[in-house]
């Protein structure tokens, strides 16, 4: 078997392992990107999100384990470990591990809403902060991965990151 052929069975195995199929290039381009934990460029990155499918507020629910594009470049003194969206109006947006191991918000950032709202002509999920001049948006990898764009007043369009859902 030639090296394409092995990366498409590895796909079709990797899909078949999380319990569903691919939808398509672009979704398989960007789990090939998570997976590699590499530093991506947002002139990469938001074609690619931009061609992604939008998602319900309801399909947000639940806890997420997040990553970033930076490839470990970034230092993270929190240790960040994803999101948790209680219901529409209480998101917690940066939880971290806390001292006894259970995930805490980090207050100083305060909590979140989501709302559905219009970005590149398309209308999905979006989570805003409370207390910070802070949209993420978000876009469907797959059931359980989607893609987020931070959306930070007065800084330049380019933070994305990663969600998969808790099982």
């Amino acid at each position: 078997m030639n090296k394409a052929a092995k990366s498409i069975s590895a796909l079709g195995l990797a899909a078949a392992l999380s319990g569903g199929v691919m939808a398509g290039e672009v979704e398989n381009k960007l789990m090939q990107m998570i997976e590699s934990g590499d530093a991506y460029s947002a002139e990469t990155l938001m074609p690619l999100f931009k061609q992604l499918e939008p998602v319900d507020l309801d399909f947000m629910l639940g806890t997420w384990h997040g990553g970033k594009f930076d490839g470990g470049a970034e230092p993270d003194p929190l240790n960040w470990y994803g999101k948790r969206f209680n219901s529409v109006n209480d998101v917690e947006p940066i939880l971290y591990p806390g001292p006894d191991g259970t995930l805490q918000n980090y207050d100083k950032l305060g909590r979140a809403q989501i709302r559905e709202m219009v970005f590149a002509d398309q209308v999905s999920a979006a989570l805003i902060y409370d207390q910070q001049p802070i949209i993420d948006y978000f876009r469907k990898v797959s059931d359980d991965v989607v893609i987020g764009l931070g959306d930070i007043k007065g800084k330049p369009l380019d933070f994305f990151f990663h969600l998969t859902r808790d099982k």
